[in-house]
């Protein structure tokens, strides 16, 4: 379990989420995006093999922080059975889910 930062040339930063997503990485999740307010965000899940509901909070929570419009935050690369908890959460609606 392990949450890194990525910070691009262009500006953007790329959040990097691997293995388990949930409440045992909170403090490592908040501390990655807390001082990015106007950048432009992306939460890549591409190592991510599992979410829970204390991980839907935490975007959520993310969002709010940053102040971010729906649509603003890019949630990529998440495997299937990632991407079916994300749609039945409907977070299509809040973050753009590639």
């Amino acid at each position: 379990m392990s949450i890194t930062r990525e910070v691009r040339e262009s500006g953007s930063t790329v959040i990097h989420v691997d293995g388990q997503f949930d409440f045992s990485v909170v403090r490592d999740f908040r501390e990655a995006y807390q001082d990015l307010g106007g950048k432009e965000i992306t939460i890549d899940l591409r190592n991510t093999d599992y979410l829970d509901s204390a991980a839907l909070g935490m975007l959520l929570n993310m969002q709010s922080y940053l102040e971010k419009p729906d649509g603003t935050i890019r949630i990529v690369n998440a495997m299937p059975q990632i991407k079916r908890v994300l749609v039945i959460a409907r977070f299509e609606k809040k973050f753009l889910i590639e």
